[in-house]
């Protein structure tokens, strides 16, 4: 029988210049059999300094607790686990309008693909506060974004990027996924969908029609690929420290234990550079030191970061 997941997570970064830069990944997953009437759930936070080992904490449970919260106004909860513990309060503004990764839009009709991936929150920033081991992080106006997947079945192999916080354009942002997938046995080119926004102007990425003209290099720690897009392209190189990075199990979405697991890589704090060409323009380059969350999943376990110890869901 398959299961069912679906997931709210919420990427946080302080990356201004003169101050350590600090990011939070927190996620709020659901499992659930099909035609069953309860399934488990998970909740779990990582944090990210410059130069530290990730701190992360997940509690596995059969529902999600009353208080928990996850959506593109804010996220709260709790985990406790392996005698640690964390807490968050975090509220998220911004009126940047929702990003549908999937285009057209009756791909989140369809079977295919089986995972579903939306940002209702592209950018924004979060305040609040995060508990963690009794460490308390004030959460002010860091830059950050919401987003929401769902689906039967992880891809193969997939890249999700969000970046914010470039040095010449502070107000811009990319929020880009890439992926492969199995369809009767055989695995597809990567495919690329998200959105470049440059003074408020959105620029769509990738989508069914340009598959032909994606270039991709995803390894743990690195990426560099090429993504055309409706009215611009970019090039993009992102760098990662393996020690500031979480790798985490994520379960087959199987009914067989173990079946279609995946090793995802998570690096709250990542280098990205681009360089972007849009129609009847010069051509822009733009960087963040700090300012990029970058997450490589696979059905190869690399160990190239040793994993959380803590089960999936």
């Amino acid at each position: 029988m398959a299961l069912r997941y679906e997931s709210w997570f919420l990427s946080a970064r302080d990356a201004e210049e003169g101050r350590l830069p600090r990011a939070l990944w927190i996620r709020h997953t659901r499992h659930r059999a099909a035609n069953a009437e309860r399934g488990s759930a998970a909740l779990w936070c990582t944090a990210f300094g410059a130069g530290e080992a990730p701190q992360a904490v997940k509690q596995s449970l059969a529902e999600f607790p009353d208080g928990a919260l996850a959506g593109p106004r804010g996220f709260r909860g709790e985990a406790r686990a392996r005698g640690r513990m964390a807490e968050w309060e975090l509220t998220l503004s911004g009126d940047e309008p929702p990003l549908k990764h999937l285009k057209p839009n009756a791909l989140y009709r369809l079977p295919l693909p089986k995972t579903k991936l939306e940002a209702p929150l592209p950018d924004g920033n979060a305040s609040g506060r995060v508990v963690l081991d009794g460490r308390v992080i004030e959460v002010v106006g860091w830059r950050a974004t919401a987003g929401h997947n769902w689906g039967a079945e992880h891809a193969e192999r997939w890249v999700w990027l969000h970046a914010a916080g470039f040095e010449d354009e502070p107000e811009a942002w990319l929020e880009l996924t890439i992926g492969r997938v199995r369809i009767g046995g055989v695995l597809t080119p990567w495919i690329a969908n998200g959105a470049l926004s440059i003074r408020r102007e959105r620029h769509r990425l990738g989508g069914l029609g340009r598959i032909s003209g994606v270039r991709v290099v995803a390894a743990p720690g690195r990426l560099e690929a090429i993504v055309p897009g409706e009215r611009a392209s970019i090039r993009v190189a992102v760098h990662a420290d393996l020690e500031e990075t979480a790798a985490f199990r994520y379960a087959g979405v199987t009914a067989d234990p173990g079946a279609g697991d995946r090793e995802v890589l998570h690096a709250g704090l990542a280098e990205v550079h681009l360089n972007i060409r849009r129609s009847g323009r010069p051509s822009l380059e733009l960087a963040t030191a700090a300012g990029g969350a970058y997450e490589l999943g696979s059905r190869e376990f690399t160990n190239a970061v040793a994993l959380q110890p803590y089960p999936d869901p």
